[in-house]
């Protein structure tokens, strides 16, 4: 995924008062960049052996699942099974009575992320009899800059007064914002300028119908979320959780592309932008670590996806997708892709099966050296969203399929070449980029399920692709094609 420079460091090392009086009496002064030497972390994915001496039971599914989450598992069908049993908090106390630190868990793939100061311990850690593997999936820095493109997660970590800085983080993003003045020859007076991105899809069309998304919860599973709160605020957002930066809100995080991502669901500002699911429910997930690109992204993502399960969520839209890593020894294979060799397919599929319906992008590497879709595209039962512009002709970037084991990917394909999003600045913009398709189909596949509850997700999946233009000869480019979701409405009334 591209990376974004990160803020400037000003506003963290000093209180916010005196950043506005330095500002204001003399010129911005340039701050040397400067390095301090920090004790080498690392963090292990612990594989346990299985869930015995587990204190949970299937049979009480309210301690570990919310009700929301308990009625959609019965409403369409679906037994609670050990998948959904916690990881044995047992195994979790033992490791930390080996010196590590619980990360994250991933209850679904039966592990945990711990960090430790030392890889010497894997050795130790293996030979506990609950655990079967044990393998480094993050090294994290030597050192500290103290210079403009510093960490400031980090540095909230190592210096005192983390309130002062948070203070500072809320009146500087606040400060940043600038109105969009722009004035936009708008297609529709309705839907701004979102109206060909939704029109394509005949979203406008199930909104006419009355279905826009109202009672579905959508997880947002993405980078940062810098400013969303306040560019999008009519989203309806019913609460948010960092798993990279823990305890830190994704509304501060540098990065924006999540912002933009949700922008194109749930934007509800008639005239400049409406969404493709304007009247959705949402959770912000932050799992995309923006300073490097390492494995363990895959097991933030598994661990978002579960914690997005738990809280009843309906659907899940992400923009996500790895192959090649900061550590080659990690890299992907072609081979890999058949949606149960990486961590993160396996979980993606397994949403699925505890009747999510997932969403996520295709990739941006087609005219890359990679060509193919990445993971967790590949996964079984989900919808891999492609990239076409205004005229629906895929663009040059979109990802390609096939999986490995010869499934048609991608699933179907939506307007992302030029998509309309509002940025962290309030801006209108227009952006390249599955990220923009997959949240587009997103809401709209939202909508379309919202007419038909009881409808499993691969039913609606399959109707989907029915519903392409390209629903009678399907190829590696296009997928299914474009889905018509009138026609698609019209298949699942059947």
């Amino acid at each position: 995924m591209k990376k974004k420079h990160l803020l400037p460091l000003l506003f963290l090392l000093f209180p916010l008062t005196a950043i506005t009086a330095q500002a204001q009496n003399e010129k911005e002064k340039e701050i040397e960049s400067e390095t301090l030497e920090i004790p080498q972390r690392y963090r292990l994915r612990v594989s346990f052996r299985d869930k015995k001496e587990n204190p949970y039971s299937v049979k009480r599914p309210q301690e570990f699942l919310s009700p929301k989450a308990i009625e959609r598992r019965k409403r369409l069908g679906i037994k609670v099974d050990a998948y959904d049993l916690p990881v044995t908090p047992k195994y979790l106390r033992a490791l930390e009575q080996n010196g590590c630190t619980i990360y994250n868990v991933s209850k679904w793939n039966n592990t945990a992320i711990v960090e430790v100061g030392d890889t010497a311990c894997i050795t130790q850690l293996a030979q506990l009899p609950f655990v079967i593997g044990v393998k480094c999936v993050w090294i994290g820095p030597k050192e500290l800059s103290f210079g403009k493109d510093a960490d400031p997660f980090t540095l909230a970590a190592l210096l005192p007064g983390d309130q002062e800085i948070t203070e500072g983080l809320e009146a500087l993003r606040r400060e940043e914002l600038e109105k969009d003045s722009t004035n936009y020859a708008y297609r529709h007076k309705h839907y701004g300028s979102g109206f060909r991105q939704a029109e394509m899809l005949q979203a406008d069309q199930l909104h006419e119908m009355g279905f826009r998304g109202e009672g579905m919860t959508i997880a947002v599973i993405d980078g940062g979320f810098h400013n969303a709160d306040l560019v999008v605020p009519e989203a309806r957002i019913l609460g948010t959780r960092n798993f990279v930066h823990p305890g830190y809100s994704v509304f501060y995080e540098p990065e924006d592309h999540g912002t933009m991502v949700l922008s194109t669901i749930g934007a509800n500002q008639t005239g400049r932008l409406v969404g493709t699911a304007p009247a959705a429910q949402f959770y912000l997930l932050q799992s995309e670590d923006g300073n490097s690109e390492q494995i363990v992204e895959e097991d933030n993502w598994c661990a978002a996806v579960e914690y997005a399960d738990s809280l009843g969520c309906d659907v899940i839209s992400t923009s996500l997708g790895y192959y090649k890593f900061d550590e080659g020894r990690n890299n992907h294979a072609y081979s890999d892709l058949d949606g149960q060799t990486a961590a993160n397919s396996r979980a993606a599929s397994l949403a699925a099966s505890r009747g999510m319906l997932v969403l996520n992008s295709a990739g941006n590497e087609g005219d890359g050296t990679w060509k193919k879709i990445g993971f967790p595209a590949d996964a079984k039962d989900i919808i891999a969203g492609g990239a076409t512009d205004s005229k629906g002709v895929n663009t040059y970037f979109s990802s390609l399929g096939y999986s490995a084991d010869g499934r048609v990917k991608p699933d179907a394909m939506a307007m992302g070449g030029r998509s309309a999003v509002i940025s962290e600045t309030n801006k209108v913009r227009f952006v390249n980029g599955t990220s923009f398709s997959c949240p587009i189909l997103a809401g709209a596949v939202t909508c379309l399920w919202q007419a038909f509850p009881n409808k499993r997700p691969t039913e609606i999946i399959k109707a989907v692709q029915q519903s392409g233009n390209f629903a009678n000869h399907p190829n590696e480019v296009m997928g299914y094609g474009i889905p018509d979701l009138k026609k698609a409405y019209e298949i699942l009334k059947k």
